[in-house]
């Protein structure tokens, strides 16, 4: 079947089916300042499964320098329809959005679905034969139930505006759906933390956590995540052992807890929360129940098993309850999917949907742990941040990428614009204990837009290293609202966001990650100027007399190296700032 209806810009919507049985309406919710939302409607006389269905629509490729999407990193260029790769989005993968750009920064196109929890396949791709951009929206790729009432909403957005605006407004939108209320967000959420990944993986001695939780406590941080190597002895980095999370390693874990929190510092531990290892106890006990046994890690459990939902929610309970524990870091949560050899529903399991059993295993795991600790926090990592987890997490964490600062940038820039109040984390900062100092401040100044995580083992770096992460972490802090609440853009996302402000009535934070100018459009009491890069120029252009402002200039370790007083007076001004150091203005009164 085929249905078309014209948008604000007169762009036809044609609707393609597989399946005749169902009708199918579309029908116009609402058109204001270029955005429109529409509702799309799929009945039946009778209840039936699903044949995939598919959105189209194209618009001309005017001003289109880019295409936006969730977890694209660096490849945020113009795809072709030749390209035959679609982009995915369900409950635990990305979000349902995609945004085309312009050379300019602002917003062309910027489309997103209702519907965060089922798997959609969206695009946006140039034709060349006709210089339009084509872009689709395919439901009901993976089994269903039958259904005789289905409605999913697209939003369409042709605002003048910055792109990254238009996708703050997508996620307000998505927040206004009842089934993707987000979770509220403690304190600790968004403080500072130290995780034993890259510096210890699996090595993990008590003493020594607990020597390192105090020096940390002395920079700033507040809290710990004990990650993978606390539940068991075997140190192949491997998941044969998971499932049962009976902990071998650290196996005094109350003491252990009680320990951390003396020094002041909250503590989470990890989990892999679909993985069933071979050697787990657990492995036996829900053989046949699993999604697959054929992942490249270990078998994974079939979330639409209530007992097995039942059984991962107990885990963490009882870590709560028995350990006293703050919070945890629920990772893998992606492996929860449709595999080739995952079997079909049977009348043991209470769904049919791997991703609506997912959501109810995580609506219940964080409706479980709140009910015992209000305060708990949970950390997801991307790709699963879409509106969806922000339901039953308050903590989004840049994907891995140790050492690479400017990857880092970007994705908890990427994370940003879609996470709303959700606390969004940098992935954890490492470096080389023989870093040269300045290149080291590199990593901790490309993550200052999010929280900071630390993964380096304070008590080996050199001591100007832990001045520099004692600065910035201080920084940090003093900032907090600023960074965590302030109005936030990133910059030409082509090239990697070299350019980031966060502001407030009263004070402004640029980010300059490159030889960019600092471009001024209105006065600020206060304005801050992170040189997070390795020259010592920072350009200022201002378009107004804004007045004179008293100049201070720091070392990456703190160190104030200049006070001065500047006039910013319209036109450019350049300032020598030391490498990853820091510039503040104040406003003379």
């Amino acid at each position: 079947m085929t249905q078309t209806v014209d948008t604000i810009s007169k762009k036809d919507i044609t609707i393609k089916s597989g399946c005749n049985n169902f009708k199918t309406e579309i029908i116009t919710v609402s058109e204001n300042s270029n955005v429109s939302i529409f509702n799309i409607q799929i009945t039946s006389d009778t209840p039936k499964k699903p044949e995939p269905l598919t959105l189209k629509w194209k618009i001309p490729a005017h001003n289109v320098k880019g295409v936006w999407k969730p977890t694209t990193d660096f490849a945020k260029r113009i795809q072709a329809d030749w390209e035959l790769d679609h982009m995915e989005s369900r409950v635990s993968i990305d979000a349902p959005v995609i945004s085309l750009f312009g050379h300019d920064d602002s917003n062309r196109h910027t489309f997103a679905c209702s519907n965060a929890i089922n798997k959609l396949e969206l695009n946006a791709e140039i034709r060349e034969e006709d210089d339009f951009f084509y872009c689709h929206v395919t439901l009901f790729l993976e089994q269903h139930s039958k259904i005789d009432n289905y409605n999913i909403q697209l939003r369409i957005d042709e605002g003048e505006k910055h792109f990254s605006e238009a996708l703050k407004e997508v996620s307000k939108w998505w927040e206004t759906f009842d089934n993707l209320k987000p979770t509220s967000v403690p304190d600790i959420a968004l403080a500072p933390l130290y995780s034993t990944w890259y510096n210890f993986h699996q090595t993990l001695e008590e003493n020594v956590l607990i020597e390192e939780c105090k020096t940390a406590y002395s920079l700033g941080y507040r809290a710990i995540i004990i990650d993978d190597g606390w539940q068991t002895n075997d140190g192949n980095r491997g998941y044969d052992f998971t499932g049962d999370w009976e902990p071998e390693r650290l196996n005094k874990t109350k003491a252990f807890v009680e320990d951390i929190h003396a020094t002041g510092m909250k503590i989470g531990f990890w989990y892999s929360v679909p993985f069933c290892g071979k050697k787990s106890k657990a492995y036996k006990r829900f053989k046949g129940k699993f999604l697959t046994e054929n992942h490249r890690w270990a078998p994974v459990f079939d979330p639409r098993y209530p007992e097995v939902r039942q059984y991962l929610i107990n885990i963490y309970k009882n870590a709560i309850v028995d350990w006293d524990l703050d919070g945890f870091k629920l990772d893998f949560i992606d492996d929860f999917r449709l595999y080739g050899d995952t079997p079909e529903a049977n009348d043991d399991m209470d769904f049919i949907s791997i991703n609506a059993a997912v959501d109810r295993l995580l609506t219940d795991v964080i409706t479980t742990l709140k009910n015992i600790n209000p305060e708990v926090f949970i950390e997801f990592r991307q790709k699963y941040v879409g509106p969806a987890m922000r339901k039953y997490g308050n903590m989004f964490r840049a994907f891995d990428c140790p050492g690479d600062a400017t990857m880092n940038r970007v994705r908890i820039a990427d994370i940003r614009m879609l996470a709303g109040n959700t606390a969004v984390h940098s992935d954890m900062i490492t470096w080389h204990n023989d870093e040269d100092l300045e290149v080291a401040a590199l990593q901790m100044v490309n993550t200052l837009f999010g929280v900071p995580q630390i993964s380096v083992v304070l008590k080996d770096i050199p001591k100007d290293h832990l001045e520099m992460v004692k600065f910035y972490t201080e920084y940090w802090n003093s900032n907090k609202k600023l960074i965590t609440q302030g109005h936030f853009t990133p910059y030409r996302p082509l090239a990697n966001y070299p350019i980031q402000k966060v502001s407030n009535d009263e004070k402004l934070l640029i980010g300059l990650h490159d030889d960019h100018v600092a471009q001024l459009d209105k006065s600020f009491d206060s304005i801050d100027i992170l040189n997070a890069k390795l020259s010592n120029s920072v350009i200022i252009k201002t378009d107004a007399d804004f007045g004179s402002y008293n100049c201070r200039i720091f070392k990456c370790k703190g160190d104030l190296v200049k006070e001065i007083n500047i006039k910013l007076n319209k036109g450019i001004i350049e300032i020598n700032v030391p490498v990853c150091g820091l510039v503040q203005l104040t406003l003379n009164k």
